[in-house]
């Protein structure tokens, strides 16, 4: 399956501690700000329907909101409990702008989920 870099975001609309969640076609993707770092993963928590990107990021870890799974953002591994591990993508920053690598079949549209985002 072919791979393609879709652009996200602004890397200035990352904040430390404060993940951001996308819809990038039928996936949602969270992009999490560590020091000087930038993770993606699933938004989707494995266990159940709950965004990560709505949960609480403390270092390399992210909590899920609904049953406080932790998954570390660097690999998508579960640090916690039985739940299965969330994917994790590659990312880049060029220009200012995250671009993360995602599966062609998930990438034909880029979606905010949240109407601050004037870029496209």
């Amino acid at each position: 399956m072919a791979m393609t870099w879709k652009h996200l975001c602004a890397a200035s609309r990352l904040s430390e501690g404060e993940p951001l969640g996308f819809k990038v076609g039928d996936q949602r993707v969270a992009l999490y700000k560590v020091g000087d770092d930038i993770f993606a993963t699933d938004d989707v928590c494995s266990h159940a329907f709950a965004l990560l990107s709505s949960g609480f990021l403390e270092g390399h870890v992210v909590e899920c909101p609904l049953h406080g799974a932790m998954f570390d953002v660097r690999d998508g591994r579960c640090r916690s409990g039985t739940y299965r591990d969330i994917k994790a993508f590659k990312v880049e920053s060029r220009d200012g702008k995250i671009y993360v690598h995602l599966d062609d079949d998930v990438a034909n549209e880029n979606t905010p989920d949240h109407a601050l985002d004037a870029e496209s």
